[in-house]
């Protein structure tokens, strides 16, 4: 899959480990997903939460046959960071035949927790006309 042309690239977003059961990315903290005050925006985090769920979804459907969305997304910025890396474990939480509701956790490189967020995905058939 190729992710150039992306909000992955524009990010820095990188897959890690992507499996039905986890998904793992990083993301630089750098002026690509800095706020104007120079700490990490929150939108980027959203963004990087919302990827890994939506990449972990579209592990469990045919992608040939549907599409995964994001359909709702909450997140809480528990701590502030201005350099590195953060990373981004996505866990679901249910995976039904027409959502799924995904859990992540963002940290940074000394593993302090930096944003939880809860991402709910739409599956969604392929229109055929």
């Amino acid at each position: 899959m190729s992710y150039s042309n992306t909000l992955m690239e524009s990010l820095g977003i990188e897959a890690v480990l992507m499996t039905k059961d986890k998904v793992v990315m990083t993301m630089p903290v750098d002026e690509r997903t800095r706020q104007p005050f120079g700490y990490l925006h929150g939108g980027a985090s959203v963004a990087l939460a919302e990827t890994a769920a939506s990449m972990g979804a579209a592990l469990h459907v045919d992608m040939s046959t549907h599409n995964v969305f994001g359909i709702e997304i909450n997140a809480n910025h528990v701590h502030s960071l201005k350099d590195g890396t953060v990373t981004a474990i996505a866990i679901p939480l249910h995976t039904g035949r027409t959502t799924m509701v995904w859990e992540i956790k963002i940290t940074d490189e000394q593993e302090q927790l930096i944003c939880v967020s809860r991402c709910t995905i739409g599956i969604v058939p392929k229109r055929t006309s």
